[in-house]
């Protein structure tokens, strides 16, 4: 793993280091597969933001810099938000608000104007997928954990992400497993991202 992508996916996490978007983090991370939803669709953003921006920097004036990036985010979400309703309607109403919210998340406009803003189209490119990437893994890891803790499955509605193979992917783990509520209840994913933040500290530290 390249020392770039390394640091994007792992040593400066969006989510285990930085804290940012924890919002929709903490919300939609109760199964694997609204988190993987969410998850695409922050890399998604991310990776078409940055490279509109890049494209743009040639003409960007500095006065209205703030207002022509969240145009542009504004509108990559709202294409993105349409496009989810029509395919994956289900999904798309399990996420609800959290979709549009996406708009305010911080790490979209940090790296719009901490990177893509003053980097070429390749680069901003990149650093646009590979931290939403190190987002995205963090959010499906405490959707798994959380799942599999609160209600003894994995890839529970997996079909409304992957069509009829989704009843494939679903695993029950533990039979007549009676669940751990508040596992899938807001404070149990404050209590395993704090777990995720400190496994990754003590690792950094041995390291």
């Amino acid at each position: 793993m390249s020392g770039f992508i390394r640091k994007r996916v792992i040593d400066d996490n969006a989510a285990l280091v930085q804290l940012l978007g924890l919002c929709p983090l903490l919300a939609v991370s109760n199964t694997v597969i609204n988190a993987l939803g969410l998850a695409l669709a922050t890399i998604f953003t991310l990776t078409l933001t940055n490279s509109l921006v890049s494209i743009i920097k040639p003409i960007l004036s500095k006065e209205i810099r703030i207002s022509l990036f969240v145009l542009i985010i504004a509108s990559v979400v709202t294409a993105l938000e349409m496009f989810m309703n029509a395919y994956f309607h289900e999904l798309y109403l399990i996420l609800g608000i959290f979709i549009p919210l996406i708009v305010t998340n911080c790490i979209i406009m940090a790296r719009a104007e901490s990177f893509a803003s003053k980097n070429p189209l390749w680069l901003s490119i990149k650093d646009g997928f590979f931290t939403g990437l190190g987002f995205g893994l963090a959010l499906v890891t405490i959707g798994a954990i959380r799942e599999i803790i609160g209600s003894g499955s994995l890839f529970s509605q997996a079909h409304l992400l992957f069509g009829e193979f989704g009843h494939v992917l679903y695993w029950k783990i533990f039979e007549d497993y009676q669940g751990f509520l508040i596992a899938i209840l807001p404070p149990g994913a404050f209590f395993v991202l704090a777990i995720l933040i400190a496994i990754k500290n003590k690792a950094k530290n041995k390291h």
